[in-house]
């Protein structure tokens, strides 16, 4: 496995453990409800009805197997798709922020979102670009390309 390789690997299963983290909590209606009471310390939260602590938990539970599968196993190709799901979930936090006047918590959420984006999409890049062989002027594809 190239250098490149590896760090990518090691980027996409660092994404993969932030959202474990950071989601895992909104995968049941239990732990759920904990989250809400320490954010709603943190700054004002609306009462959520049984259907949006459904919607809640659903997309926790897609999000605890989507992370586990990249803790697990940590494809590049997943932190490619994980760079493009990100850039909705920024989207939407964004758009919430600024059209909806959402509780500013979710300042903390985009800005994890936007850096995995970023370093995820552009990482991925970098590999490809790495591993084609290809002459570039790059100084970041010269020096990774030195070592693979």
């Amino acid at each position: 496995m190239s250098r490149i390789t590896h760090h990518y690997r090691l980027l996409v299963r660092s994404s993969g453990i932030y959202d474990l983290l950071a989601t895992a909590a909104f995968a049941t209606p239990w732990t759920f409800q904990l989250v809400h009471q320490v954010l709603g310390s943190i700054s004002q939260l609306p009462e959520f009805q049984p259907l949006h602590v459904f919607f809640v938990n659903l997309l926790g539970s897609i999000v605890v197997v989507w992370s586990l599968l990249r803790v697990l196993r940590p494809e590049p190709i997943f932190g490619l798709f994980d760079s493009f799901a990100r850039a909705l979930f920024f989207t939407w936090q964004v758009y919430y922020l600024v059209v909806w006047n959402v509780t500013p918590v979710v300042w903390v959420f985009a800005g994890f979102e936007l850096f995995f984006f970023v370093t995820q999409a552009y990482g991925y890049w970098l590999l490809q670009r790495v591993e084609s062989g290809k002459q570039s002027n790059c100084r970041i594809v010269r020096h990774y390309a030195a070592f693979a």
